[in-house]
């Protein structure tokens, strides 16, 4: 599946199933609140914390999704084509630090 299609296959899930669009600022908020899931994962799961009990059944990859339907919602709603938007992303940041990683001692 390209961006594009997931782009479109979420518009339609949302026009099917989910009447409308949440407004922008709701779906930041639930952004906001997904990245905090992903981020409770990776600090029990590579960090020092411990699952709770709760917690085990806790996906990653799961979560990771729900980020990306967000993204993908906010996308849609505003009107950014993210294929073409990380297209152009991908070109500044490679202009931008073609050199830079290279020179930098903390990765050697």
């Amino acid at each position: 599946m390209t961006i594009q299609e997931a782009q479109n296959q979420i518009d339609q899930w949302v026009k099917t199933y989910g009447v409308r669009y949440f407004s922008e600022l709701t779906n930041m908020a639930i952004l906001t609140e997904e990245v905090g899931e992903v981020a409770r994962i990776i600090a029990r799961q590579y960090g020092e914390q411990s699952f709770k009990a709760s917690e085990k059944d806790k996906n990653l990859a799961d979560e990771l999704a729900d980020v990306l339907f967000v993204i993908m919602c906010l996308a849609n709603q505003t009107g950014i084509n993210l294929t073409e938007a990380l297209q152009k992303n991908l070109a500044k940041k490679t202009q931008r630090d073609a050199e830079r990683h290279f020179n930098n001692e903390k990765l050697k």
